[in-house]
């Protein structure tokens, strides 16, 4: 299996109950005018954690509840007491919710996030933005002609270890960067997720609900994907997501982005395939992207068939500057200075470094959003930078399946002479549903 993603270990220490007593005290601790009302679409593993992150801040109030399938909608009832819908647009419609938070399967988020702004609300969404890239930057023309507020939950943008780390990059502290890796390794030979065959939903889940504007595919448990031991499999299929490109590269390249400035690649390669694991997956075991950016290059490694890291790092980003190296996760960082010869002598060209990981970056990241609805101001995860990095991502996925390099265009957003790459920038949705701003 996948590696787990860190940071989501204490994600079951809370009881219903004592989450429950948590919520009513904290609720009653707010005065009603400052009370903001959250309404909750997506209760699977993660929409519940980011529940619960939201529960920490005595002004939220979770005032609705929403899920396709009933026993995350009971799941939820049982943590806090609020109404439950199976129709997210009876979320949108209550004039009591301020706030939409979107924790649903990737086809989702790019239709609940437009019709959620829509209706005048803001908006915390779950990476990745979108499975398409059109989708993404029709979020972002939402969020600026409604004028919302829309967090996007690449939540290391809030860990205080992370931003020292891109001063210190955007400083210049490393020398000139030239090259980046970003990495996820693990190993879930031979079966994966195994192959289990199409059949009939589960009691209580609407599944062609849940496919939404996806197209209209037979049930498969592995589509679905939930399992109590796992983060639902959705992900591994192109219908729905993006495999491990999307899910956890979109962090990685997030903080690439962000600590060089913002930049965007001008082209993409990605190789790889599906060698090894013998599951229903439509993703590779194993990717390796390469990503031009005008001053340096970046790849992105992903096998699921080896769990061997690099430096003992099961994942990770290391910036390669002419002066030292910085390696960084979760847990902290580290520079390793880069030595030139001054006469007999090996001298370093900087210093050293160790700094640890000294916040819970879930909830900073919870907090800027709600400053930022008070002070109506972008957060800092704001939705065209989620949907950049996220962008970044899917053309890899891209470059992948038509199994060539592309060229990127990133103010125009298009790739340029590639017909059949540029095609797949875009979706039409499944009927009823149409993606209108």
């Amino acid at each position: 299996m996948q590696k787990q993603q860190p940071g989501r270990r204490d994600f079951f220490k809370l009881t219903a109950a004592g989450a429950a007593a948590v919520w009513t005290s904290r609720r009653a601790a707010a005065a009603p005018s400052d009370t903001i009302g959250v309404g909750v679409i997506g209760l699977g593993r993660q929409g519940i954690y980011n529940m619960r992150k939201f529960l920490e801040f005595p002004e939220c109030a979770v005032r609705a509840l929403c899920d396709v399938y009933e026993p995350h909608l009971a799941r939820g009832k049982e943590i806090v007491g609020a109404d439950t819908y199976h129709d997210f647009r009876r979320v949108l419609e209550r004039p009591d919710v301020d706030v939409i938070l979107i924790s649903t399967p990737d086809h989702w988020h790019a239709l609940m996030t437009v019709m959620a702004c829509q209706a005048g609300k803001d908006v915390y969404v779950e990476k990745p933005t979108s499975v398409f890239v059109t989708e993404g930057r029709k979020m972002v023309e939402a969020a600026r002609k409604y004028d919302r507020v829309v967090q996007v939950g690449t939540q290391q943008r809030s860990g205080k270890h992370f931003k020292k780390a891109v001063d210190l990059v955007r400083a210049g502290d490393l020398g000139r960067i030239t090259a980046v890796r970003s990495w996820n390794f693990g190993n879930s030979f031979p079966e994966g997720f195994g192959n289990p065959p199409d059949g009939d939903p589960p009691p209580g889940l609407d599944w062609d609900f849940w496919l939404g504007p996806a197209p209209l595919r037979p049930y498969n448990p592995n589509r679905f994907g939930v399992g109590p031991d796992r983060w639902s499999t959705f992900r591994y299929f192109w219908d729905y997501a993006g495999g491990m490109m999307t899910d956890w590269g979109v962090h990685l390249l997030d903080i690439v982005q962000w600590a060089t400035r913002e930049a965007a690649p001008t082209a993409i390669s990605a190789l790889g395939g599906k060698f090894a694991i013998q599951d229903n997956r439509e993703t590779p075991d194993t990717l390796t992207a390469v990503f031009e950016y005008p001053d340096f290059i970046c790849t992105y490694e992903n096998r699921d068939c080896n769990g061997e890291g690099i430096n003992g790092h099961g994942y990770g980003i290391e910036f390669y500057g002419t002066d030292g190296t910085l390696f960084i996760d979760r847990s902290g960082f580290k520079i390793m200075p880069q030595s030139r010869r001054v006469g007999d002598e090996w001298v370093p060209r900087m210093y050293s470094m160790e700094y640890a990981n000294v916040n819970d970056h879930n909830h900073d990241h919870v907090a800027d959003f709600l400053r930022c609805i008070k002070k109506r101001e972008r957060p800092v995860s704001d939705i065209e930078i989620g949907h950049r990095s996220t962008a970044t991502c899917l053309l890899a996925n891209i470059s992948y399946r038509v199994g060539r390099k592309i060229r990127w265009e990133s103010e125009s957003e298009r790739i340029p002479d590639d017909p059949e790459a540029a095609a797949m920038l875009h979706r039409d949705y499944r009927a009823p549903w149409k993606l209108e701003v």
